[in-house]
């Protein structure tokens, strides 16, 4: 049995600027996980978060494929998964950005409940927390500053 994650935003912003919140490790350790990722085929790299019970708080990936601004993909391995793989489409709208998350690879019934706590993980970061970094980058970069 396999399984894929999907989620489908519009964020109000520039597509440039919602790439920046997904490439850049300044950026993800503010909104997502602290990290060493850069948007480098083949760089491997890490994300550190509070451990839980059955996951010590790591994820490691390498990266897929860049075509900035446009797609992102790299492998996800983390707690009891075995290697999974996140792509990002940016769609541009004029100052609006469709993106578009697939998480895929889970398979058999061991990874069930990790996909499950991962698709309500990405539900969260996707809907919440980039959005309120994106509103926070918007307000500070009004004031002559960058973030």
């Amino acid at each position: 049995m396999k399984r894929t994650i999907h989620r489908d935003i519009i964020y109000h912003h520039p597509v440039e600027k919602v790439w920046r919140a997904l490439t850049s490790k300044e950026a993800l350790s503010q909104w997502f996980m602290e990290t060493d990722f850069e948007p480098v085929v083949g760089k491997r790299f890490t994300f550190k978060t509070k451990p839980t019970p059955g996951f010590d708080g790591v994820v490691s990936g390498e990266v897929l494929s860049v075509d900035a601004p446009h797609h992102l993909a790299y492998t996800w391995r983390g707690g009891p998964l075995q290697e999974t793989v996140v792509r990002f489409w940016l769609e541009p709208q004029g100052n609006v950005t469709l993106v578009r998350l697939e998480h895929s690879g889970f398979s058999g019934a061991k990874e069930i409940v990790p996909s499950f706590i991962l698709q309500l993980g990405w539900r969260k970061l996707l809907k919440k927390d980039l959005p309120g970094y994106l509103a926070a980058s918007q307000e500070v970069a009004g004031k002559g500053e960058s973030r």
